[in-house]
């Protein structure tokens, strides 16, 4: 069994994590809304798939509305945010109860859980399944974030693992 002060040092990393993880969404909601038209090129792209292979014969599915484009890009920028408010909240939470028994700090996960599973459908399902399959972003040479939502889904899944571990 763990003394109180080993089981604070166990569950710092999870909180420089959580923090982590919603600063990082803090941040990237931030320059997308504050610099809206650099990653709007980026969704506008990717729905048109006017940058997709010439000899793709998938280009049926490319949506050219506008209205849709901002309609995505207004989506992607909430979730970013959501995962920054609950991410934080998950951060605040594991610092306050550092030392708090197990019960207690069990209780403190569920913004966690929140922030990563919106991660998840950010990154994953997003960007890797819709992104990069549906509309073939992996396609494109100038318009492609395959690799950007795989290493964030990773870390995503390696918090993940950690906070149903830590206790």
């Amino acid at each position: 069994m763990l003394a109180k002060n080993d089981v604070a040092y166990a569950r710092l990393p999870l909180f420089l994590l959580m923090f982590g993880w919603g600063l990082l969404h803090l941040l990237v909601a931030f320059g997308n809304l504050t610099d809206y038209g650099t990653n709007f090129e980026f969704v506008k792209h990717v729905l048109s798939m006017d940058t997709i292979f010439p000899n793709s014969t998938v280009g049926y599915r490319a949506i050219s509305l506008p209205w849709v484009h901002h309609l995505f890009y207004a989506c992607i920028i909430f979730l970013e945010s959501l995962i920054a408010v609950f991410g934080l909240m998950a951060a605040y939470r594991f610092f306050k109860h550092l030392s708090s028994n197990t019960e207690t700090f069990a209780e403190q996960k569920k913004p966690a859980y929140i922030a990563l599973a919106l991660g998840i459908l950010l990154w994953f399902i997003s960007f890797s399944v819709v992104g990069a399959e549906w509309f073939s972003m992996w396609q494109s040479a100038d318009w492609n974030a395959v690799d950007t939502a795989n290493r964030l889904l990773i870390i995503d899944a390696v918090i993940y693992a950690l906070v149903l571990r830590v206790k």
